[in-house]
């Protein structure tokens, strides 16, 4: 049995202008490799985790997903959305928020917004496993979806694995407009080359990795066989749902395929259109040395991303450090603190006013229940 640590009496909280903060202090290259280390070093403790493949609640228009896990020390979960409808009404597709907390008294330590925190920790999970599939000396990457998360993803590769051209396509040309705006003359994007496409095929023409992060919950086949060259690899980060694909399934046939827990990937990627002896190696064998990633500099590798609960521990242990070590964040009385902790009802019970306590002082009754009380005696 463990002792619980000692007493807290606040939770720290992390804003999204928080989290901003955090990484205008940084920088967002230096953000995004300190997730992927942190990332990383999750990744190759795997078996310390209680895993579970996430809770979800499926609706006509979107998915609402809870997702759990810990270790023997700290517990983390994310409350996590996937609306595409959400822009025409002025939300986000994505929106999120999680919780880190002590395992050893159960005391929440940290509530974060999760919004822009994901969009990061999911470029960094995606650089994480292109340094151990991709060829190294891959400079040109397609990027399919140019929403929310495509610049995260542009400047992960960039900065983490040497891409030096983006070839952007996106069915909506307002949202590859967004991005070029954002990147453009934008010094974390020096040496980038930008490159606008007018479809998939051209996008992924003359790739050597292709990122797909769409949004709608449909059975897409945005990368087709016909697009495939030796040596290409694929990072599918879109389809996270049942329903919701992105890859042609004779891509998966045509690939090896890596995915992060295969239980949940099964059911959430693009792996769903497969049979369920479709053989997947998880990125932790890889990362950890137990099984060979890349066979060969002309084999096409494809890492089928749905998102999974650890990315989040690490990136909620990640700013929770950064945030005490750069006194950012505001620190909210979450729990009540209490003179006796079995006295929960003290924070509700009424102050005795100046006539009951002149009645308590003579003996009298102080309120009717104690009068009918004293009538049955």
């Amino acid at each position: 049995m463990t002792t619980p640590t000692s007493p807290r009496k606040n939770t720290l909280f992390l804003s999204p202008q928080d989290v901003a903060a955090i990484v205008g202090r940084s920088g967002l290259a230096a953000t995004l490799q300190g997730m992927a280390a942190y990332i990383s070093q999750d990744f190759l403790r795997w078996k310390s985790f209680d895993k579970s493949a996430r809770l979800a609640a499926h609706s006509q228009d979107g998915v609402i997903e809870l997702m759990p896990i810990a270790d023997a020390d700290t517990y983390t979960f994310k409350y996590v959305n996937g609306h595409p409808k959400n822009t025409a009404v002025g939300l986000s597709t994505v929106m999120a928020f999680g919780v880190l907390a002590d395992v050893a008294s159960g005391f929440p330590l940290l509530i974060s917004e999760l919004t822009l925190t994901t969009a990061m920790r999911t470029a960094a999970t995606s650089a994480v496993a292109a340094r151990a599939l991709a060829r190294p000396d891959s400079r040109v990457m397609a990027l399919i979806g140019n929403g929310a998360q495509s610049e995260f993803q542009a400047l992960a590769f960039h900065h983490l694995l040497g891409i030096e051209e983006v070839r952007l396509f996106d069915v909506d040309a307002q949202a590859t407009a967004k991005l070029l705006r954002n990147l453009q003359n934008n010094p974390e994007a020096a040496g980038l080359r930008l490159v606008v496409c007018t479809s998939a095929a051209e996008a992924v023409r003359g790739a050597d990795i292709v990122t797909t992060v769409t949004a709608d919950k449909t059975n897409a086949t945005i990368i087709t066989p016909d697009m495939l060259t030796p040596g290409m690899h694929i990072n599918g980060v879109g389809g996270d749902c049942p329903g919701k694909t992105e890859i042609h399934a004779d891509v998966l046939r045509a690939a090896k395929v890596f995915v992060e827990y295969e239980p949940q990937t099964r059911i959430e990627g693009d792996l769903q259109q497969m049979d369920t002896d479709f053989a997947v190696t998880e990125l932790w064998q890889v990362l950890s040395g137990h099984k060979p990633g890349r066979d060969s500099a002309a084999q096409i590798t494809l890492f089928d991303s749905v998102g999974f609960a650890m990315e989040d521990f690490s990136a909620l242990r990640y700013v929770h450090d950064l945030a005490q070590s750069l006194a950012i964040g505001a620190t909210i009385p979450l729990i009540p603190e209490l003179a006796d902790p079995k006295d929960l009802y003290q924070l509700i019970k009424p102050a005795a006013t100046a006539s009951t306590k002149a009645q308590q002082a003579s003996g009298g009754a102080t309120n009717p229940v104690h009068a009918v009380l004293e009538a049955v005696a």
